[in-house]
């Protein structure tokens, strides 16, 4: 059958996929749109497995922290080329997964992809866009944090290719403007500096055995006696606890104070006792996702 230019249209203002899908998508079935849609989908699909094997490492990074700074959620949406990052369908995309992520907090992306919102399902809208788009695009990775005492910052840096979410606990409710401006310095810090974790304590023991044998070769290597190998390579770890553990850094926006010094001040001048809890700290491609 012949189809029409308003067809056409009028499936493209409904998918939002190309004029010439659309018009073959139309003869394919007949001029049955519900028919279409699915052919469209599937060509989607279909293209998603061809690019499976291709890298997705440009893309968007986003938050939203909302229930009055106690919940707080960051994303990574991925696809090939930062054309497309900057793209409207891509960053509309970002949004209503960041979006179904909110409403819903879904344990792990599979179950996002099951997901819908508006009566659109997360798997057939991706399947969509990649048949519309022809990159890979994927939903990576993402986190939610929720306290019941504290109070979640984010920071985005240029560009939404980086994002933190901060987190701090024993927060009384008139001072949490106060900290929050505090914690977006913070946030800033782990932008910039990517500490492994907030307390020496926190730091995966099999790394510090690492660097301890790396510092005890080293000292070997130079001549040093055997018996204070362990004395050097605990001073060097100092070292390497103030250069990876966020309280022990020292600020970027003021090389006289460490990060523990800021929110000792805070604490000191509001009597409380607020404590810096988590981050999540998501650049894209990182290869620990």
């Amino acid at each position: 059958m012949a189809i029409s230019a308003s067809q056409v249209k009028e499936l493209r203002d409904k998918t939002g996929a190309g004029m010439i899908d659309c018009k073959r998508a139309l003869e394919e079935s007949n001029g049955d749109f519900e028919k279409a849609i699915e052919f469209l989908r599937k060509k989607g699909a279909s293209v998603a497995a061809k690019r499976a094997e291709r890298a997705a490492n440009e893309g968007l990074v986003l938050t939203n922290v909302f229930n009055n700074a106690k919940s707080a959620v960051i994303l990574e949406v991925n696809c090939e080329t930062d054309f497309v990052a900057k793209s409207d369908d891509f960053i509309n995309f970002s949004n209503f997964i960041l979006d179904v992520v909110v409403a819903n907090k879904p344990a792990d992306v599979a179950s996002l992809m099951e997901l819908s919102k508006d009566g659109k399902k997360v798997a057939d809208e991706l399947n969509a866009l990649i048949g519309k788009i022809g990159e890979k695009i994927q939903v990576s990775r993402f986190a939610i944090v929720e306290t019941a005492n504290g109070i979640v910052v984010d920071y985005i840096h240029h560009g939404s290719k980086l994002g933190v979410l901060i987190e701090a606990d024993n927060v009384p409710s008139d001072k949490s403007a106060e900290l929050q401006s505090v914690l977006k310095d913070v946030a800033m810090q782990i932008a910039a500096m990517r500490p492994l974790s907030i307390y020496r304590e926190e730091v995966d023991k099999t790394i510090i055995e690492k660097e301890v044998e790396i510092y005890k070769e080293i000292a070997r290597k130079e001549g040093k006696p055997e018996q204070i190998l362990e004395k050097i390579a605990v001073g060097k770890l100092n070292k390497f606890y103030e250069e990876n553990c966020l309280l022990e850094q020292i600020f970027v926006k003021d090389n006289t104070k460490k990060i523990g010094t800021l929110i000792e001040e805070f604490n000191k001048k509001n009597s409380t006792q607020s404590k810096l809890v988590s981050f999540k700290r998501f650049h894209l491609s990182d290869e620990n996702k």
